[in-house]
């Protein structure tokens, strides 16, 4: 071989090594996240469940890569982004803070593993055999969706002594609103009060559900716990401001944008938890293994600009025990 071409050999070979080096390297794994909402209304908590993810050793285009897949408030997209994901071979799916999610998930796939934050009990739903023993391919985070409407209920009362009657707000579509509208009604008739029904799972329902609302004077609302409520939440507050309608919301997204008071579950701290779970599972813990998580950390606030443009005096008892007052 003459000297040129050897030389020429050697520079070839030198080249490829890199590219042969990197295509031996494992490749990134890749996060399924399908939500039945939008981005921007949950951006804090997003943040939340990478910081989450990181404390697991996870870092988003580091050492793994996340797929988003939003229904933008149409829950019949789930399966379809649900598939789309599986198609993609992600390592897991997660399904913070979307019970429709989480079930469009666990009906698509056996094998992936599935990440939930739901807001009703996981065993009811049929994601989990036990809470301590999950026993299949999903595991998560849950909070008491049904003592947590009881003590809105409460709030409620508290804030509007002088309400007819109880309304609550819920969507049809979702799992779990039998369930809330059981306890709802078991609470309103120890206060004495009857519950009203109003259904929406659209903009044009939740406008024709106001508009039926404030046909009666007198009745204080609840907004049911719902991701399609949430990104929808500037529609309901201006409403029930319009209207001057005393209302208690499920999570304190509400209550800053001007919702007169919220109290649910801290979900920033709960997508966290999410976050931590996912990384566990990506380093090879299996979901089977992994007892659902109670999530804790529940929050008060109340919006006393609000209160104040309703003429409306916030008791001292509900003062005192806020985890914040908004001025």
């Amino acid at each position: 071989m003459r000297r040129r071409d050897f030389i020429k050999g050697i520079a070839g070979s030198a080249a490829a090594w890199p590219l042969a080096a990197r295509s031996q390297q494992p490749a990134m794994p890749v996060i399924g996240f399908l939500h039945s909402g939008s981005p921007e209304p949950i951006a804090s908590r997003v943040a939340a469940f990478r910081k989450g993810l990181g404390e697991a050793g996870y870092v988003e285009d580091q050492n793994v890569a996340i797929q988003f897949r939003w229904a933008a408030g149409h829950d019949d997209r789930l399966a379809d982004l649900a598939a789309d994901l599986i198609r993609q071979r992600v390592a897991v799916i997660t399904t913070p803070g979307s019970t429709a999610a989480s079930l469009a998930a666990k009906a698509a796939t056996t094998t992936i593993p599935i990440v939930f934050l739901v807001a009703s009990d996981p065993v009811a739903l049929g994601l989990v055999a036990s809470l301590n023993r999950p026993g299949g391919n999903a595991t998560g985070v849950h909070f008491l969706l049904e003592e947590l409407v009881a003590k809105r209920l409460g709030m409620l009362r508290e804030v509007a002594p002088s309400a007819n009657r109880f309304v609550v707000l819920v969507n049809p579509n979702t799992a779990f609103t039998d369930a809330v509208v059981k306890e709802l009604q078991t609470s309103a008739s120890e206060f004495g009060l009857p519950l009203e029904i109003l259904r929406a799972s659209t903009g044009r329902e939740i406008d024709a559900a106001f508009a039926n609302l404030v046909e009666k004077p007198g009745g204080a609302l609840l907004v049911g716990p719902d991701a399609v409520f949430v990104s929808r939440r500037a529609q309901i507050v201006t409403l029930a401001a319009r209207h001057a309608l005393l209302t208690i919301y499920p999570t304190r997204d509400f209550a800053e944008i001007g919702g007169l008071m919220s109290y649910g579950p801290n979900l920033v701290d709960a997508y966290h938890q999410t976050g931590v779970y996912v990384g566990r599972v990506l380093k090879g813990e299996k979901p089977a293994d992994l007892p659902v998580v109670q999530s804790t950390k529940f929050e008060l606030v109340i919006n006393l600009n609000t209160a104040r443009a309703l003429g409306l005096t916030v008791p001292a008892s509900l003062l005192a025990i806020a985890d914040e007052v908004i001025e």
